[in-house]
């Protein structure tokens, strides 16, 4: 990653803080959020690298997905600023693909596989445009590289947990992004899965893709991911993992939270 540039200027001439990197593919800036009276994300800041993969991991309650959230406006925040490859998020939300929990989705509704997968294809339509014969084959290609082009007729709400999270990362895929933000894609699914996931991640950090996640699961943090973003309501480290996801970081994120032989587990695995 460049080093921070004094003054980042836009294409449209807007000049961005001067703590921007040129080259991230997200940067949060002085962001906070609170709900009532209570912060539950301070005056973050943070950067995501381009052509990386990072992970957001902190304790339960510590801001995790509230950050990832604020970062594309779902929940409005207090103050900050949000750049996505060196834009403001409002100019460039075509450049992001966002997959949510699967907690927050009505699995109820009456739609098949394939509808939603399509759905990732509306931004390209226009108002008047239809979904043509090409636009079903990319459909089906994206359920191909998450391994559900089989259950393309099937309605979602049918679907196990895994297999929906894997539906959802189809559409994603199909919005074609540069920037692809993931709330707990792992969460509540089967090995299988996390691995068709985890390689369908990497095949888009190969292809210079950015991915931002947020991650629960500390013992895959070094297998999986370059960067890593620790959050405990205020920014507590981020950088490259094996520099960053370290046992002090670890303490100093999740207090007493981590029994001392999980610390140790992690310290045996690289972090020390």
């Amino acid at each position: 990653m460049a080093p921070f540039e004094p003054e980042i200027v836009t294409t449209d001439g807007q000049l961005l803080p001067a703590a921007v990197p040129a080259d991230a593919a997200l940067s949060i800036r002085s962001a906070t959020v609170s709900y009532g009276d209570k912060p539950a994300v301070f005056s973050v800041d943070a950067t995501f690298p381009s052509g990386a993969m990072s992970a957001i991991v902190g304790p339960n309650g510590a801001g995790k997905s509230t950050l990832l959230k604020a970062a594309l406006g779902v929940i409005p925040r207090v103050s900050g600023d949000v750049f996505v490859f060196g834009e403001p998020v409002e100019k460039a939300r075509d450049r992001i693909a966002y997959v949510p929990q699967r907690a927050s989705v009505d699995w109820d509704f009456p739609t098949t596989v394939l509808d939603v997968v399509q759905m990732g294809l509306y931004p390209r339509l226009g108002l008047l445009g239809r979904l043509g014969g090409a636009m079903r084959k990319e459909a089906l290609f994206c359920l191909d590289r998450v391994g559900m082009a089989d259950f393309a007729n099937r309605q979602i709400g049918q679907l196990s947990g895994g297999q929906q999270q894997r539906v959802f990362l189809a559409r994603a895929l199909a919005q074609d992004a540069d920037l692809y933000l993931l709330d707990e894609p792992f969460a509540g699914v089967d090995a299988a899965t996390e691995r068709a996931i985890i390689d369908v991640l990497h095949s888009l950090k190969a292809d210079g893709k950015a991915v931002v996640a947020v991650h629960h699961d500390l013992a895959t943090v070094r297998e999986y991911f370059d960067h890593v973003f620790m959050i405990n309501v205020r920014r507590m480290a981020e950088g490259p993992v094996d520099i960053t996801f370290t046992t002090a970081a670890l303490q100093s994120t999740y207090g007493g939270r981590l029994a001392a032989t999980h610390l140790s587990e992690l310290a045996l695995s690289g972090a020390g």
